[in-house]
């Protein structure tokens, strides 16, 4: 495909947590589909190869080098992605920070951390976006939530599920608040998808996650990438205020026991 001829020709997308996994998959999606992308990580070397894969393709892309635990940091991405390409159409933030621990062995600053990144930094992304938005008619606000916090609940994640139900019900509020200036606002819920993260658990655990998603496999970061270049899209102009469940159906069975059902052992 020619990236003159995509479904983002001559867009501006500025995705958070580029550097690798989901946010590396958003970002090479997105410039197959003609959008000039701002990389945004806080890991430079991961960001330069998502950077470097995307031009040696054809595509243009820029790194930014930017934590969002900082208050400051979502305004100033912003205004260089603006600075560099003269506009802004599409904002991912896909950006996130996770913790697994009994919830009383958290200490502030990483409470902090997990809010500000999961949570804060979604209102900081939308408030800096919203007068370009506003003056080029249009805009896309997109969010990485989860199926954890929203749909299920797993030991020693409660503020991070608590960070990304609180998320969901930004993308809602926010997309009855936007709706007048053209603005939608929506988001995708991951289940298991194989990101450096999960690879870290290990083979024999894999394989028994795997055992429990219907679909059979454990998601690929493409899988999420094609969820949200849908909701980046023109086709979804008539659709704010969502979520996309992209898990293989494993939040589907009453109990795990029912994910296997009709299958060989």
């Amino acid at each position: 495909m020619s990236l003159l001829s995509g479904r983002l020709k001559n867009k501006v997308a500025l995705i958070t947590g580029a550097g690798q996994g989901i946010g590396a998959a958003i970002a090479a999606r997105f410039s197959r589909e003609g959008a000039k992308v701002a990389v945004v990580t806080r890991s430079e070397p991961t960001g330069k190869k998502c950077v470097e894969e995307i031009l040696e393709a054809g595509g243009e892309a820029s790194l930014q080098i930017s934590d969002l635990s900082d208050a400051d940091a979502p305004a100033k991405i912003v205004e260089e992605c603006v600075s560099r390409y003269g506009r802004i159409d599409i904002v991912v933030h896909n950006a996130g920070s996770m913790i697994s621990n009994a919830k009383e062995k958290v200490s502030e600053s990483v409470l902090e951390e997990v809010l500000s990144v999961n949570l804060k930094a979604c209102f900081r992304l939308s408030s800096a976006s919203l007068a370009y938005f506003k003056t080029q008619g249009q805009g896309r606000l997109l969010f990485t939530s989860s199926v954890t916090g929203p749909k299920v609940a797993m030991p020693g994640m409660s503020y991070y599920a608590a960070s990304k139900s609180g998320l969901n019900g930004f993308i809602k509020n926010a997309a009855l608040e936007l709706a007048d200036f053209k603005i939608t606002v929506n988001g995708v819920e991951p289940g298991f998808i194989l990101t450096p993260s999960l690879e870290k658990l290990g083979k024999k655990t894999l394989k028994r996650i795997e055992a429990h998603i219907p679909i059979g496999r454990i998601g690929d970061p493409v899988d999420v990438a094609q969820a949200m270049l849908f909701l980046a899209s023109d086709e979804a102009a008539y659709i704010t205020g969502q979520t996309i469940v992209v898990d293989g159906g494993s939040t589907l069975p009453e109990s795990p026991i029912f994910a296997s059902v009709g299958r060989e052992e």
